[in-house]
């Protein structure tokens, strides 16, 4: 991605957290990145285009935070693989906070537009192959459901701290509950 299309799409990643996808229009997108009226409308012509756009940085972000924490180089423990699921939860929660609220918007206007369903889910996709490779490497009897099962809890916790009526927990919390689902999963 180009740093100008990175621009646009942060900018409209930001704008969907504060102001909603009624809130996301090009023309809002050049105003508030200070670009000349009609940049936005150059990169990404139609709207689903921006929204494409948008999805595909958000996800480019959420990865980038996933490789900063670091995989394990070996098959991980249940402690340090939930060590490292309770900080990208964490980082999801607080540096990337803005990147959820825009991906919670983005969610349920991909229930509405197929052509965004299939950039959403093929991020989806992505995730769950990701969840399913660590708990086949730490021992697993069914890692892909579990995988599946993992994302949908994780994503839970992240929508209860965020938007629903749930509490942010620290790093100490999310860790032991993510420990807690792990053990069960992997039956230890």
């Amino acid at each position: 991605m180009t740093p100008r299309a990175e621009l646009i799409a942060d900018t409209a990643i930001a704008l969907l957290a504060e102001r909603g996808m009624r809130g996301l229009t090009h023309r809002a997108v050049d105003e508030a990145a200070g670009l000349p009226p009609g940049s936005t409308s150059n990169l990404a012509r139609t709207r689903a285009a921006l929204l494409e756009l948008t999805l595909t940085r958000m996800t480019e972000l959420e990865f980038a935070r996933i490789a900063a924490i670091g995989a394990p180089e070996t098959a991980p423990d249940l402690d340090a693989l939930a060590a490292m699921m309770a900080e990208f939860t964490h980082l999801q929660l607080t540096a990337g906070r803005v990147a959820t609220v825009a991906r919670y918007e983005l969610a349920l206007e991909a229930t509405r537009r197929p052509e965004l369903r299939k950039v959403y889910d093929e991020a989806g996709r992505s995730y769950r192959r990701m969840a399913a490779d660590l708990l086949a490497a730490a021992g697993s009897a069914d890692p892909v459901r579990h995988g599946h099962q993992l994302v949908a809890f994780l994503d839970g916790l992240l929508f209860d701290a965020i938007a629903g009526a749930g509490e942010t927990f620290g790093r100490d919390d999310l860790r032991r509950g993510i420990r807690e689902v792990l053990a069960g999963m992997l039956g230890r």
